[in-house]
């Protein structure tokens, strides 16, 4: 997918860049969106709790299909979309009973492309999906299931993808886009390929207000607030504040693990995304 840098006629196209991508101008699939209430940032009791949340235009949400449970089923990729609420496109498949379906685009498909679900085998090209012990080793995947029939839970994001680097019998060794090695079931379900898109982190904003539109507000930096709003406020002059870079709260922001030690997944990861082998 190519990056896109128009004449810059006006300050905000100076730096913009984006991606020229070859979507469908038409709507959404009607019977496949719904309003959802938006957040932004806030609780059940209306407090923040997410701070620089709020605003941002409106969006439809896309019923995603993640399980993807019509099995031998031809799919036909109908339309490739955008969806304002992820960084992926979306593909709409139309199955031969006539069911439409959203999925992730992956990439290299386009419309008209043929793909498939099943239990069993079929052909190793982008867009199908199968159990994990039925791909070669090696290959990249993405859309994959932590438990079997659960649905697609890793490797989601534009331009991610999973390889498949061991099997042995029930598990199966994946290494994670942060480098991390770990276990799955084999059976669960994984698609071929990588995730479309790709170009994605290669786009820039442009201006502040494009930042607006997604409902993020402005972040001002703790440096620049005074010692009762933040530990690193006040000073003489520019200072870093003198302590580790930290939450308004003293909660350490950089290399401080937050993943719980009695998360149940915790016996599944191998390596770390650090290298940090674990067993």
């Amino acid at each position: 997918m190519a990056i896109l840098q128009q004449k810059p006629v006006t300050p905000s196209g100076r730096f913009y860049i984006k991606n020229k991508q070859e979507l469908s101008k038409k709507r959404p699939e009607k019977s496949l969106t719904f309003g959802h209430h938006r957040k932004k940032g806030r609780n059940t009791y209306g407090r923040i709790t997410s701070r620089r949340r709020g605003g941002g235009h409106k969006r439809l949400y896309r019923t995603i299909d993640f399980r993807r449970n019509q099995l031998d089923q031809s799919a036909t990729i109908i339309a490739l979309e955008y969806d304002p609420n992820r960084t992926a496109n979306l593909a709409l498949v139309q199955y031969e009973d006539g069911e439409k379906v959203y999925l992730l685009a992956p990439s290299n498909v386009g419309e008209g492309d043929v793909i498939v679900s099943t239990n069993g085998v079929a052909d190793f090209s982008p867009g199908n999906a199968m159990p994990i012990k039925n791909i070669p080793l090696g290959t990249k995947v993405h859309c994959i299931e932590m438990l079997p029939g659960a649905g697609a839970k890793i490797a989601r994001s534009a331009g991610s993808a999973a390889r498949l680097i061991s099997l042995d019998g029930d598990r199966a060794s994946i290494k994670m886009p942060s480098g991390e090695i770990r276990l799955v079931n084999s059976r669960c379900r994984a698609t071929i390929g990588e995730v479309g898109n790709g170009s994605h982190q290669k786009a820039t904003i442009g201006k502040a207000g494009r930042n607006r539109w997604k409902g993020r507000r402005p972040r001002v930096r703790g440096v620049a607030m005074n010692p009762v709003d933040h530990p690193m406020g006040g000073g003489e002059g520019k200072t870093s504040g003198g302590g580790h870079p930290s939450s308004p709260w003293g909660q350490l922001s950089k290399g401080f693990p937050t993943r719980k030690k009695s998360k149940p997944t915790n016996s599944m990861i191998i390596t770390r995304r650090n290298g940090r082998r674990l067993k």
